[in-house]
């Protein structure tokens, strides 16, 4: 009878090890992603400053601009993982056509806040790309805690569900092509 109390005792202290394992990885998940958040935000608040400061020199662009504002307003209202992925995509990809008309712009690459805002967004990039590198590893992290064994035999159980990876489009993958 002992024997079998020990037993039980035993396997309850696994289960317990193995679900407070798996909470920590889901939270270390959630923050992660509020990591990208923060930095996203970040982003976002200083496209306004960048877009005006461009506008006062580029007055005609308003397709470049009103492309940027929307992608904006698009990552703003985007709510999961993927929608937030393909929001971060398309306003990489605006910002990429408004610093092409800022090169357009000699007066403009010279002034001091569009270098300020540049370098602020450039350093925010940066931060982006950590963020979604560690988020993807915690999501990695988590999702073999999930389906590898005894974890799989619990999460379900638990209502442990896998996460999503935040992805770039394929697009986003191909390496510029320069020319001089």
């Amino acid at each position: 009878m002992l024997i079998f109390v020990g037993i039980i005792i035993l396997v309850a202290i696994l289960v317990i090890g193995l679900y407070n394992n798996l909470i920590s990885l889901r939270n270390r998940v959630e923050n992660a992603w509020h990591q990208i958040d923060v930095q996203l935000k970040r982003r976002a608040d200083m496209i306004p400053n960048l877009v005006e400061t461009v506008k006062g020199y580029a007055a005609h662009e308003k397709d470049t601009f009103a492309m940027v504002t929307d992608a904006r307003s698009r990552m703003m209202q985007a709510g999961s993982v993927g929608e937030q992925a393909q929001a971060q995509n398309q306003l990489t990809g605006a910002l990429k056509s408004l610093f092409a008309v800022a090169e357009a712009y000699p007066e403009l690459k010279a002034n001091q806040n569009f270098l300020m805002l540049q370098e602020e967004l450039a350093g925010t990039e940066n931060k982006i790309g950590y963020a979604r590198q560690f988020y993807n590893d915690s999501v990695m992290r988590y999702n073999q805690a999930i389906q590898q064994f005894p974890g799989n035999l619990f999460a379900g159980m638990f209502g442990f569900n896998s996460k999503e990876y935040f992805e770039i489009e394929e697009t986003a993958k191909e390496v510029p092509k320069v020319q001089f």
